[in-house]
C-alpha cells in the first residue's frame, strides 16, 4: 500500500483530515516522529549548531505538530498530507551524497537537480499551500489552541522552504 495512494484507497479521509485515518496510518505518523527525534539527536552530537540549526528548528516543529498527533490519535490525516513533504527529501538527500561524492559537474548531479526541483514545487511548495488553505478553510472546525500550533507550524515551515527553493535555485541553476 504506497503512501500517496492512501487518498484514493480511503477516500473518507479526504473529507475529514481530523479523526479519520486508514490502518497504519497512526503507526506511520509515530515511526515518523521516532525519526525525527533520532535525526535531530543525531545532529546535535555530530554537528556544528551553526550547521544544523534551521534544521533543528525544523524537526522540533515537525515533532510538536506529529507528536500532537500522534498522542491525540487527531490530524493524523492532515499529518498523512505532510509527509509527502518527504517525498521531495530523497531527492535533497541524494543531492547532498552527490556533492560530497565531488559529482557535481556530472548528468548524474543535473537529471537530480531538475527532478529535484520538480518533487520541491509538486510535494513542498503545493503540499504547504494546500495545507495552509485547509487550515485557514476549517478553521471553525479545529479548536484554538490546535489552530495555533497549525498555523505557527505552517507559517515556520513555509517561509523555511521557501527560502531553500531558492537556495537550490541559486546554486543548481544560476550560478
Amino acid at each position: 500500500n504506497l503512501f500517496p495512494c492512501r487518498f484514493y484507497l480511503h477516500p473518507e479521509m479526504s473529507k475529514d483530515l481530523v479523526g479519520t485515518h486508514p490502518p497504519g496510518a497512526h503507526s506511520l505518523v509515530a515511526v515518523s516522529v521516532g525519526y525525527f527525534l533520532e535525526d535531530f539527536v543525531d545532529m546535535l552530537c555530530n554537528q556544528k549548531l551553526h550547521q544544523s540549526w534551521e534544521l533543528l528548528f525544523h524537526h522540533s516543529v515537525v515533532i510538536i505538530c506529529f507528536g500532537l498527533a500522534v498522542l491525540l490519535h487527531q490530524y493524523v490525516g492532515f499529518a498523512l498530507v505532510a509527509l509527502l513533504v518527504e517525498i521531495n527529501s530523497i531527492f535533497l538527500h541524494l543531492r547532498q551524497i552527490l556533492l560530497m561524492a565531488n559529482l557535481v559537474h556530472t548528468t548524474c548531479y543535473r537529471l537530480n537537480s531538475l527532478v529535484n526541483l520538480g518533487t520541491y514545487v509538486v510535494f513542498r511548495i503545493a503540499t504547504l499551500a494546500w495545507m495552509t488553505r485547509w487550515l485557514f478553510l476549517n478553521c471553525q472546525n479545529v479548536p484554538p489552541a490546535t489552530y495555533a500550533v497549525g498555523t505557527v507550524g505552517m507559517a515556520i515551515m513555509t517561509p523555511m522552504n521557501i527560502i531553500l527553493f531558492y537556495r537550490l535555485l541559486r546554486s543548481d541553476f544560476f550560478k
